[in-house]
């Protein structure tokens, strides 16, 4: 969760579920719409979406705020999409979508639901390049997410992780209306971080 947002006073924005089919990248993949926002377009991603998300999860705020994810050429970041993301739709119906800016559709981070086998209920992540920081991005694709989660998906309960450090996300965060719960840890020899949820 790499994003900054500075926008304290902006109303939260009602998602809308797309209703029109998605479109063909060039490359010939499938572009499958999921939500938009007044500015925003969260879509699912695919192979042809590798060379950003190699960008993205080799960026410095990544590596420190989320992790290393041992991700450093375009096939690995391709093969990165196809086992995380893309298994996710097929087998919880969400995952980490792309988010793009809706009138250039340029690529600025990520954003969904992932399903941890070491937590007991969805969280929501994000990450977006530094570049598309402190323009309240996250937190207008976070509170579309939260919603989506609530209906259709009909999630009772939504997480979040974060560093203890990250001042940024965290605010984002209690923007969308969770509230920090308790320090977890991952695994057993994984350092402690703060989890939120929607219902602490």
């Amino acid at each position: 969760m790499a994003e900054h947002s500075k926008h304290s006073n902006e109303t939260l924005i009602q998602p809308a579920v797309y209703e029109r089919p998605g479109r063909v990248e060039a490359s010939g993949a499938l572009s499958v719409n999921v939500l938009e926002t007044e500015r925003l377009n969260l879509r699912q991603l695919n192979a042809s979406d590798a060379g950003f998300i190699l960008e993205l999860l080799n960026d410095p705020s990544f590596l420190h705020n989320i992790g290393d994810k041992g991700v450093r050429t375009v096939e690995a970041a391709a093969q990165y999409i196809l086992t995380g993301p893309v298994e996710s739709y097929a087998r919880h119906g969400f995952g980490l979508w792309l988010v793009e800016l809706k009138e250039t559709e340029t690529p600025a981070g990520i954003c969904g639901l992932v399903r941890r086998d070491t937590l007991p209920d969805a969280d929501i992540g994000y990450a977006f390049l530094p570049r598309f920081w402190s323009r309240g991005y996250a937190r207008e694709a976070a509170a579309a997410v939260m919603s989506y989660a609530r209906e259709p998906l009909g999630l009772p309960r939504v997480l979040a992780i974060v560093q203890p450090g990250n001042a940024g996300s965290i605010k984002v965060l209690e923007k969308i209306g969770l509230k920090f719960d308790r320090l977890v840890r991952l695994s057993a020899d994984a350092p402690e971080i703060m989890l939120f949820a929607s219902d602490a």
